[in-house]
């Protein structure tokens, strides 16, 4: 009987180090966006986000100058709204799926950028399904830009 007893405490055990190991269940991440009150596409980008499964707090601003001036973004860089999550900076219609790989990957960078507006980025769909080329770039914390991902 001891033995039965011995085993049946060692797969109890067992399993709560498995269990125990076993990642929980993560909370969504939180991203800020800053966007102008009346921007369509800006809202088309934080239902993309949500869709996605991210949490998103708006924060409505027509100064957006100066936080590009604060988060070190270069004028060239800039688009339509500004995103942060942790300590990246989200700049443009990153698509979600890029923000996760941002945030699994975890580099020393300023953030991911999408410059302009293009034609069926998310927030930037077409009713015809019209759709452009665009890169999101990696953003160093120097300023330099790298391909982080191309959408056809």
């Amino acid at each position: 009987m001891v033995l039965g007893t011995r085993r049946t405490v060692l797969v109890l055990a067992a399993g709560l180090v498995a269990a125990a190991c076993e990642p929980a269940t993560a909370a969504p991440q939180m991203i800020t966006v800053y966007k102008d009150p009346s921007c369509g596409c800006c809202t088309g980008w934080v239902e993309h986000l949500n869709a996605a499964g991210f949490k998103t707090r708006i924060v409505e601003t027509t100064d957006r100058a100066a936080l590009h001036e604060r988060l070190k973004l270069s004028a060239e860089m800039a688009s339509c709204h500004t995103g942060q999550v942790g300590l990246y900076l989200i700049e443009g219609h990153v698509p979600a799926s890029d923000i996760r790989r941002l945030l699994k990957e975890r580099p020393n960078v300023l953030g991911l950028v999408v410059p302009g507006m293009p034609i069926g980025s998310p927030g930037m769909e077409m009713p015809d399904g019209t759709r452009e080329a665009y890169d999101v770039l990696l953003v160093q914390k120097d300023g330099a830009t790298a391909v982080f991902a191309h959408h056809a």
